[in-house]
């Protein structure tokens, strides 16, 4: 999932902090996004083995599954996610993290998925009504094979 869907749902503190790690990366001369995706090909070591990581790929590939169940033709759920998602939150700084995970907490006690969410903006930004609407026009296409 691109970057700015990924950011789309995230609170403003979060967004703040992880630009200050963005900042922090480039002075220091690092490419998260290169160390991401070395990190998703085991090339290089754990880069942050900070526990909020796991709880927050959890939450977030369990609202992939439960999204995954109501829109199976719509939104792919499987093991990569995981490594992706891992891998990604690797990269951040430990204060991005906790941040990131009080976003999480806040949105499962309100009952929100913070995955649907970012399918909604994703789809909504390329012309669909809603992540429905996108269902329903892959069921019917299906239909049409």
């Amino acid at each position: 999932m691109p970057s700015s869907l990924i950011f789309s749902v995230l609170s403003l503190a979060t967004l703040e902090s992880y630009l200050i790690d963005l900042r922090t990366a480039a002075a220091a001369g690092r490419n998260l996004i290169t160390e991401k995706y070395v990190r998703m090909d085991n090339l290089i070591p754990q880069l942050n083995d900070n526990q909020l990581i796991h709880s927050i790929v959890t939450s977030e590939y369990d609202w992939l599954a439960q999204l995954h169940q109501r829109y199976p033709l719509s939104v792919k759920c499987d093991e990569g996610f995981i490594r992706y998602a891992l891998a990604e939150l690797e990269t951040y700084s430990d204060r991005t993290l906790a941040l990131y995970h009080m976003d999480v907490c806040d949105v499962a006690q309100n009952g929100r998925n913070l995955v649907e969410e970012r399918y909604e903006y994703l789809y909504k930004s390329l012309g669909y009504l809603s992540l429905a609407d996108v269902e329903n026009k892959a069921k019917h296409s299906a239909l049409l094979i």
